[in-house]
């Protein structure tokens, strides 16, 4: 039998404590195979462009996961998620289907525990203002797990459009956290500890010039390479990570300045199973500006599906 598992079923297995720690579990082990994620563009009628991602792991003998994601950048003019994705999980023995997920919840918090479990490495201990740059489907996600992560103080919500942030803001102080909206991107980014961004732009947000000593910058939102969420100076300037070398690298916040000669790929540091497995301490110095690219991978949807199917048989 198949299972169904439904948003808010999604939202209750996925625990963010549990989450965070299920995918440093599996990048630990780092026993899953996936073959590089195939993103296929798709004009549209109006000039615009839409994106299909497919992203397949398995750990053989155990689990097969297959995501297809669609992603529509102009839906955001008309109120609609720019992201929309299924989720299908088999038995590796067997090739059964197990289960099938909303994967936009899937997505949604597999990314932001993700970017939690980076800044458990490369934040400073003693951070205590996050910056969320975006208000998306990610904004509340990566805000709720940054906090199980670190005691912040105050969350800032910076949107394009201010109406927006504060929705996303009223919905965390709802939640107990204490967010606020902010106008001025310039001056939240030099007060920030953590910036943590997740937008579909195609220029540069964030620039290098606005950091402190001692920020963690976790960028989420660019996965193609005409994308965009940090300027030169910025990626210059930082220790770089990323959750995986092969996918991050054709991102725009690392492609374009690499492409550019600014930059050279082998100054990335380490993975995140790096991280996890204790192959590279992550920060060294309370000075460090450390960049977090996240790409997403394969291996997180399918350690977050595992854990919601167990969840949904216990």
């Amino acid at each position: 039998m198949t299972d169904l598992l439904d948003h808010a079923q999604l939202e209750t297995a996925l625990d963010w404590d549990a989450l965070i720690a299920e995918l440093r579990n599996w990048f630990i082990r780092n026993a899953v195979e996936a073959p590089p994620r195939q993103v296929l563009s798709m004009p549209q009628p109006d000039g615009s462009e839409a994106s299909l991602l497919i992203m397949l792991a398995w750990v053989p003998g155990q689990s097969i996961g297959v995501k297809v994601v669609t992603f529509f950048p102009e839906n955001a003019q008309h109120g609609r998620p720019t992201i929309n994705a299924g989720y299908m999980l088999f038995d590796g023995a067997t090739g059964q289907m197990r289960a099938v997920m909303d994967g936009d919840v899937l997505t949604a918090r597999r990314t932001a525990a993700a970017s939690a479990l980076a800044a458990d490495y490369l934040a400073r201990k003693d951070a205590a203002r996050l910056l969320i740059v975006g208000t998306g489907q990610l904004s509340r996600s990566l805000a709720m797990a940054h906090a199980r992560q670190r005691d912040y103080s105050e969350i800032a919500i910076w949107g394009r459009n201010r109406d927006s942030a504060t929705h996303v803001a009223q919905d965390l102080c709802d939640a107990g956290l204490p967010a606020r909206a902010t106008d001025t991107l310039d001056a939240a980014c030099a007060s920030a500890c953590v910036i943590s961004a997740a937008t579909a732009s195609t220029k540069p947000l964030i620039e290098g010039r606005w950091l402190q000593p001692g920020t963690h910058l976790d960028l989420v939102g660019s996965f193609r390479e005409d994308m965009r969420e940090s300027d030169d100076e910025a990626v210059s300037r930082a220790r770089l990570f990323v959750d995986n070398h092969e996918s991050a690298a054709r991102s725009g916040d690392l492609a374009q300045p690499a492409k550019a000669g600014l930059i050279d790929l082998m100054q990335v540091e380490a993975d995140l199973a790096e991280l996890c497995q204790g192959r590279h301490p992550g920060r060294s110095s309370d000075a460090d500006i450390t960049l977090f690219k996240s790409a997403g991978m394969s291996l997180e949807d399918l350690a977050a599906a595992e854990l919601a199917a167990r969840h949904s048989t216990s």
